[in-house]
Formats: C-alpha cells, structure tokens, sequence
C-alpha cells in the first residue's frame, strides 16, 4: 500500500470496501490510462457509450411542464450502437467524456496514479491524483424514453444544493460541446433489460417513475480539459489530457512568472494566457474580456478579496453579479495550467442584465466595454449612499476651482476601482456669446477618424429647362467629407448659376429612392454602385411644389401565346408646379422636359401645345383605351394649338412613390389637387410602344454608377496618426441639430460651439477609434490604418492641467481588434506580457506574435496604463 493517501488505505481496509455499490464518475482519460497501465489491454473491459443530448419530456407531459417552470438540469443520453468501435479506436481523448465505473475499479484506477513508482513517466513530470478526499455526491434522476436506447436525466437543484448543483451545470453542459459517458459499471443496462423488477415495463405504463441514481463525482471540479490535444501526444504523455490544478491564485500580477513554453496554439501556457471559448459569435466579447483580464490594476484587484467591496445597496447596480462573474472568470484564466474556459456563466448574467447582448448575434466589443465597465463600477462603488450634488457652471471661476468644485462632487458618489478621467467642455452661444465651462468625467475615450484622402464620385445633371440633353460629370470631394461638399464640387463642375440650386436623388429601380437634400450628411451613406441624379432647378421656386414623372412602357412576350404587360423604365424627370394645375398643364410640361429626348425626324412636331382646341372624352381603363387627349377640330392657322396624335396617346395617372399604384387617370383641363410644398406630386406616363420609336429613352435609362473602379484597381491605404485623431477630438466644432443647446442668456435652443481639452487623465487610458457609422440607409466601417504608440504616448502637450500630473506618458497593453465588415466581422485581442512578448488571443487559441505587427487597420479599442516614473 505504498504510496497510497492515507485516506485510500482506509478506504480499502474497510470490511465493505469490495461490496461497495456505489458508481464512481471519473474522467474517462484519467481511468482508460490506469487500466492500459494496469492490464496492459485497453479493451479488457467493454463499455455502453452514451452521447448527451438537449432535454425532452422524458418522463410524461406532467414532467415537461414541470422542467419548463423549474431551472433544474435536464438532457437525455441516447446510447452509441457503434461503441464498441470507438473504444477500439482509441476514443475519449475530448475532456468531455467521462467514464461510469464500480468502487472496486476506481479504487484500482486511484492506486496506480498515486503509486510514486509511476510518478514520472518518459522522463517528464506527471501530476499526482487526488485523494479520496476530493469526492462528492451527485444525485441523478434517471428514466427510460420510449426509444429502448435513450435515458432522460435530471439533476434537481434542491437535491442537489449549492455549490454541487453548480459543479453539475460545468459537468453536463452540453450547450457548445459534445457530452459523452462511457459505462463500464453495467448498471445502466439494467434499466433496459432487468425483468425481474419489471422496469421498463412499468416506465412504459406510468412515466412518472424516477429511479435515482448517486454518483460519486472525483476529480472534477478544476479538471483540465485538452480536447484539442492531438491522440499520439495524449497516448504518449498522459499529463497532456489529465493533469489538474486545484491552485488558488493570490497575489499580484508583477510578481507571477509567466513562463510560455506551448508549441502548439489550441492550449494555454502560462498564467493569463488562457483562450476563451467561442460559444456561438461571442468574439466580441472575448476580446473586450480579454483586454480587460490582462489590465494589471483590475488582475490585482480581482485576485485578491474583492467581495469585500461589493455595493450590495446600490440600485444602480446590479447586485454583485456581473463584479462576481467577472471576478470567477478571471480567476479561471488567471489559475496555473488553466485550459481554454468556456464563459457561460458571465455570458448568463451579461444577457439578464444587458438584453441587447442576448442571444448569439455579433455585437460590437466597445459597446460591451462599455457595459462592463459602467456595471463593474456600480457593483464595486465604495459608496453607499450617494448624496445629491447641483451641477454649477463655472461663471467666469477659475478654472482650477471649477474642475475641483466637479471632481470633488463626482468622488462622493463614485468610489471604486475603476477610476474615470476628466475632461472640460466649453460651449459658446454663437448670438449672444454667452460662455458655459462645464467638467465632466469620462471612462473612455471615442476618437474620430480624420481623413485627407480624397474621392472621386461621378453623377448625371439632368437640366428641368427642356433645352439641354443630361450631363454626367466626375467630381473630386473628401471621402469622408459631407453633402455640402458634394454639391459644391457639383456646382462648379456644371456652371451652376447664382438662381439655381440642385436637388440630388438615388435613382435605383427607375425609381427615386432618396433625395440626399441633408448637406450635414456624410458621403460615406453613398456607396461606389449607387446611380446618382442632380436635377437642376430654379431657386426662387423652391417653395413650389414638385412634381416627379415615371415612366412605363408596353413589352410583350411570347411564352406560347402573346401576353402584353407595363413595365418601368428610365429615369423619374422632375420639374416645379404651380399650386393650382390641370391635366393640360402637367402633359405640357412632360413634354417640355421630354424635348431634349425627341430624335432629329420628329424635329417637325415638337413643342406642340394642346391647351386650345381641344375636347374631352373620358375612358376607363388601360389596355386598348384611348388617350383623355383626344384632338378635336383644329385651326390651321395656329401652328401652336395643333398636337400629334401619337403624342396624345400617352396616358398619365396619379400614382404613389414607387410608381405601381395608379389611383386616378388625369383629363384634360380638369384640376389636379397637389399635396403642398413638403409632399412631390408623382405621376406615372404609360407608353404605348408607338410612342417609344420617337424618342431616344436610352438618355434616359444609362446613368453611371458613382465610381466605376478597374478590374486591377487597388486603393492605396489610408494612414492617419493617432494624435491626429485626438487632435480631431478636441477641436472646435458647432452642435448638430439634434444636439441642440438651452442657452441661459438668450432663453432659447441654440447650435453652440464646443471645445473639448483633456484636464485629468487615469492611470488606465482606453481609447475607442470610431470606425464604425450608422444611418438609416446602412451601416459602414472605416479601414483606415491609425499608427498608434506602443511604448511612449505622450499627451502632456494636451493636458488642459499641467501642474497635477508629473507624468502623462502611456505605454500600449492590449488591444482589441476587428478584421471583416460589419456583418462578417471577427474579433481577436494583442495582449502584453512583459518585455517585448506579444501575444494573440483569438477565442480558445494563444498565439506568440511580433510586435511589429501590433499596429494595424483592424485596431478597434486600444488600451494604455500610465508609465510609472522610477
């Protein structure tokens, strides 16, 4: 009995010890490499292979709804009819299988891990295994599904209290990986095939039966798990797939050693280098927890007693949950030997408290941060009750006197370990220059990306005059400039005069989709395949109506017989109403804007006018109906009053934005209501195809895209410094409309100017870059390249106070990164170790990684810690 614990040899000097019925639950590695030890045979003793399924109502309808109502754990285990072949393969090697054995065998299993004689194996070390101490019971409840090769289990929580029921959920998760358990105990077979107590045959008859099942659970509650170890080095070493680590870790992070020895990148080496699982477009949030696990004021902080401090009493908080969750997740990264670690648990409370996160969709790791941080700081405010403060402006105070008169009121509400920054903001009236210096503190910064580099965009100038053909014309404007830039450029390249102005619309669809009439805007909304129309229109009309046409045409086709159907074509043309019109008014005036269409032969009818001489005949209908211009007796002598009769075949209709409803056809000289300024007037032309030989429709269905880039087109990347972009932060800028400002001496919403200017800065400096922009038409990321700092930012040059801090020099820790567009993105982490040692952590992979390649286009969030000064 050498070598055996102490409480092992009692254990199998007890009278009872070779009768001992109960079933031990083991790791199905830890007891597979005893018994090859021991007998030489993997396959000395066969095994019934069970894999873990989702729960059903496996015990009757009655059990169903009570699994609904009830947060206990449940899933079915359906059996493997090719087990016998995995086992001969060589399978569990995955850390989630597990292995179901009599006392006697785990006795067995047991004294060989502890024999010393086999402690070091292949000249490498070879961690002990625990003693019969680290045992516990678990309760299972199992029944037989209809199927004759499934069983439904259920663990209770109240049968299973504590830390026990917890220990089961991290056991039997099956939500992101593959349960299975092998039997080598024979007592599951009994439930299918023991007649005598009539089992299956009264489960059959009365589903609300449980049989309970105790198990002995060992060695698994900071069991490893190397699911990704390759067969011949688990086979070779089996430290790989079955070494534990019970190790608490305290202390500081400066003084743990952090020795990375990996060659491979599916295993965590060293302390704090340790992948989070994926489980399902959480890389977001990997990476933002990541960055965070490697801050090291919050990796002291957390592996220390943190509980101590948590604000249960703040209803600003959350409880302690989210500081506990966080605290037990950075502890399984920090532990020593910890493989990649599953976040369910922090995932769990993310999304009750935090439903946006909810689900398994990609989000943004800022947005988490965020969160985070707001929520780590409520639930670790050293303050308990916190008194009501009065903002004051500053009123012409010095400035000192003010941001202590705000730092002051901001530390007697907020107290914990995440310290905020502070930075002042001055807003001018721009009528009564009227000035507000406020003090406001801040966790982060969001620095915007400004840009020099310019674009080209291409759009068709459509004249609403009739006497000139459209126009396309090529135009340079920043490429993240505004609207107003646009059509600025635009103007100039068409000669616009001092009486006209330019509406500009999406065309997509021979439809107008969007009028881009915001010149705030940004032209990063227009994508290089948009069509884009400026329709060239009179200022001093701007306050009268518009009125849009859209174009349809007759098309037949023959599928076996003639079918004839309306179809859109070209561009809408747009021109101004008066406020009271007729049918005669807007068919004279389509065709004025149709003129620069008409072919050289039809040179001998144009600008006809059929405003005199003219009848009315009302028709219904569309197909085959004659036109509500109808000519009646002309007068020779007036050359003006007399229309073609194909020109009187077109047929007008009020119609909707789409042009595909059409409400009412328009007769002549009958008035047509028109909607006001704000609304456009749409009407819808049928074509019949008689019409279409006099005019060339194809100026009006070719519109080039904006940008039409070359097969072997490379932009050149865009490069901007990360002081440029704190620069842009801190500039002055006016208020957008919807930041609208009370000022106090004009008594009235103003667009004031703002200044920002940095006054305190915290020792843990995150800087987010704004590379992603939202509207209402899409979304759009920016990959421009910031060249960043890695060892020396310096901002003492924009420190509004100079006095208060000795040292304003940063050094990089850790950054956050995202690679792809907004809806395919990926999100991974650069973490500092010490030195020059980089690291990547992308989900459950560590990966070493120079430091020259720290600095790229897909920096999101950057994290710095001031430079200590020796």
């Amino acid at each position: 009995m050498d070598g055996l614990p102490e409480d092992l040899s009692d254990f199998t000097q007890r009278p009872d010890a070779d009768n001992d019925q109960r079933l031990y639950f083991v790791p199905y590695r830890w007891w597979k490499d005893a018994q090859v030890s021991m007998s030489g045979d993997s396959g000395s003793k066969k095994a019934v292979v069970y894999s873990a399924s989702p729960g059903s109502s496996y015990a009757g309808p009655m059990k169903l709804i009570n699994n609904i109502f009830s947060l206990d754990l449940v899933f079915n285990l359906r059996r493997e009819e090719d087990s016998e072949q995995r086992e001969n393969g060589g399978a569990g090697v995955s850390g989630r299988d597990y292995a179901l054995v009599p006392g006697e065998m785990w006795v067995q299993a047991l004294r060989w891990h502890s024999d010393s004689k086999v402690a070091t194996k292949n000249g490498k070390s070879f961690s002990a295994a625990k003693d019969i101490s680290d045992v516990y019971p678990l309760k299972l409840r199992l029944s037989v599904l209809r199927e004759m090769n499934s069983l439904g289990v259920r663990i209770c929580k109240k049968e299973n209290t504590g830390e026990l029921f917890k220990r089961a959920c991290k056991i039997f998760s099956i939500e992101s990986e593959l349960l299975r358990i092998w039997d080598f105990s024979g007592q599951t077979t009994l439930f299918f095939t023991n007649e005598k107590n009539k089992f299956l045959k009264d489960c059959q008859r009365q589903s609300d039966h449980d049989i309970v099942l105790e198990l002995q659970v060992y060695g698994l509650s900071d069991s490893v798990k190397c699911k990704d170890v390759k067969k011949d080095e688990s086979s070779q070493n089996p430290d790989l797939a079955n070494s534990s680590s019970s190790a608490s870790v305290n202390g500081s992070m400066g003084n743990m050693n952090c020795n990375f020895t990996r060659t491979n990148s599916t295993e965590a080496g060293s302390l704090g280098l340790t992948g989070l699982q994926n489980l399902g477009n959480t890389c977001f949030m990997n990476s933002a927890l990541q960055c965070l696990a490697h801050t090291p004021k919050l990796v002291d902080y957390f592996l220390g007693d943190y509980c101590r401090e948590i604000n249960h009493e703040n209803p600003l908080g959350m409880d302690g949950e989210i500081a506990l969750a966080f605290g037990d997740l950075l502890r399984k990264l920090w532990a020593p030997g910890a493989s990649p670690v599953a976040p369910k648990l922090f995932k769990s409370k993310l999304a009750r408290f935090a439903p946006q996160f909810s689900g398994y969709n990609q989000h943004d790791s800022q947005e988490l941060l965020a969160f985070l941080l707001d929520g780590l700081h409520e639930d670790l405010n050293r303050v308990k009750c916190k008194p009501y403060v009065e903002a004051k402006d500053g009123d012409g105070r010095p400035d000192g006197e003010v941001a202590d008169e705000y730092w002051l009121n901001h530390l007697a509400r907020n107290d914990s370990i995440i310290v905020d920054g502070q930075y002042k903001s001055t807003l001018v009236c721009p009528v009564c220059k009227k000035v507000s210096v406020t003090f406001d503190p801040f966790m982060y910064l969001s620095l915007p990306l400004p840009s020099t580099t310019m674009r080209t965009m291409t759009l068709t100038v459509l004249n609403t005059s009739g006497n000139t053909k459209p126009s396309p014309y090529t135009i340079t404007v920043p490429k993240y400039g505004k609207c107003d830039d646009l059509l600025q450029a635009l103007g100039i390249a068409c000669s616009l005069g001092a009486d006209e102005t330019l509406l500009v619309a999406e065309i997509y669809n021979n439809q107008i989709i969007r009028y881009l009439e915001e010149p705030a805007d940004s032209l990063s909304l227009i994508r290089d395949d948009d069509r884009l129309v400026a329709y060239r229109l009179a200022k001093d009309t701007e306050k009268v109506p518009l009125v849009v046409f859209m174009h349809q045409r007759m098309e037949q086709y023959i599928h076996g017989k003639l079918i004839s159907s309306w179809k859109a074509f070209g561009v809408p043309l747009v021109a101004r109403l008066c406020e009271s019109v007729n049918g005669s008014d807007i068919y004279n005036l389509y065709l004025k804007l149709l003129n620069p269409f008409r072919r050289p032969a039809e040179d001998a009818t144009e600008d006809y006018d059929i405003s005199e001489g003219t009848t009315t005949e009302e028709v219904t209908g569309i197909e085959g109906a004659k036109s509500p211009f109808v000519v009646g007796d002309v007068d020779p002598s007036k050359a003006n009053g007399i229309v073609s009769v194909s020109d009187a075949e077109l047929q007008f209709y009020l119609t909707d934005e789409k042009g595909i409803i059409k409400h009412s056809k328009l007769v002549m000289n009958e008035p047509v209501a028109v909607m006001g300024v704000s609304r456009p007037l749409h009407v819808l032309v049928c074509w019949p195809e008689t019409q279409i030989e006099h005019y060339d429709t194809r100026l009006l269905s070719s519109l080039p895209e904006v940008f039409k880039s070359g097969f072997y087109a490379k932009k050149p990347q865009e490069s901007v410094s990360l002081y440029k972009c704190l620069e842009a932060f801190l500039q002055e800028e006016p208020l957008g409309p919807e930041d609208m400002w009370y000022c106090p001496g004009c008594k009235k919403h103003c667009q004031a100017v703002k200044k920002l200017d940095l006054w305190r800065l915290p020792e843990i400096l995150v800087i987010h870059l704004k590379r992603f922009s939202y509207s209402r038409f899409l979304k759009n990321k920016l990959e421009t390249y910031v060249d960043f700092p890695i060892d020396n930012f310096e901002l003492s040059p924009y420190i509004a106070l100079r006095n208060g801090q000795s040292c304003n020099s940063y050094m990089l820790y850790a950054v956050s990164n995202h690679y792809g567009s907004m809806g395919g993105g990926h999100y991974t982490a650069f973490v500092h170790q010490g030195g020059d040692q980089w690291f990547e952590l992308d989900d459950s992979h560590v990966y070493p990684i120079s430091k020259e390649k720290i600095k790229s286009s897909a920096a999101y969030v950057l994290f710095y810690r001031r430079v200590v000064e020796v």
